[in-house]
């Protein structure tokens, strides 16, 4: 098995591509290792002293290190958790649900930023390791919570204020701001 590592725009932060499906369906964020549970390669991953955070997009693991970590030590190890994970045949998580999924009862604006997200946003920020989920919509105002490289990234904000906000005002006359979810 041959894993590809990729820079991420956080410094703080790689992108693991192990060559197969990570997620069949959305995503999962691990901030912590009591967050990890259901995700036998998330405990492996949390179990490497150093990992911060955990995130599985569709093909791609990214992991946050702690700010003293150093990615020179820290990545052989990350690569042969990865490795021995796939290699157990354990579930990457669990039980998924439905994540992320449009609730039927979502009203056509919610469906409409939902859609722009889906097709046009997260397609773009999985390629930097990372995602944005819709949080909420109320008084004009779109909370999305940023994921795995793009939780505590620099250039996070203006991805938010310059990029998503630009789009979703463009094509959603209704939104007036884009904030991240606290």
């Amino acid at each position: 098995m041959f894993i590809q590592t990729e820079q991420t725009p956080n410094p703080s932060t790689l992108k693991f591509l192990p060559g197969r499906v990570v997620m069949e369906k959305g995503t999962m964020d691990f901030a912590s290792v009591d967050t990890a549970l259901p995700s036998p390669l998330a405990k492996r991953l949390f179990a490497i002293e150093g990992v911060e955070r955990v995130f599985f997009g569709s093909d791609f693991v990214t992991v946050t290190k702690v700010a003293s970590g150093d990615w020179q030590v820290l990545k052989p190890s990350i690569l042969g958790g990865i490795m021995e994970h796939f290699t157990s045949g354990d579930p990457v998580v669990a039980d998924t649900g439905d994540v992320g999924a449009a609730a039927a009862d979502d009203d056509e604006i919610v469906a409409q930023i939902k859609e722009l997200l889906d097709t046009r946003v997260r397609p773009a920020v999985a390629q930097d390791g990372g995602d944005i989920v819709f949080h909420d919509f109320r008084d004009g105002v779109v909370y999305l919570h940023m994921q795995g490289a793009c939780s505590g990234c620099p250039s996070s904000t203006a991805t938010l204020k310059m990029g998503i906000e630009n789009l979703l005002k463009h094509y959603v006359p209704e939104v007036v701001e884009v904030q991240a979810a606290q």
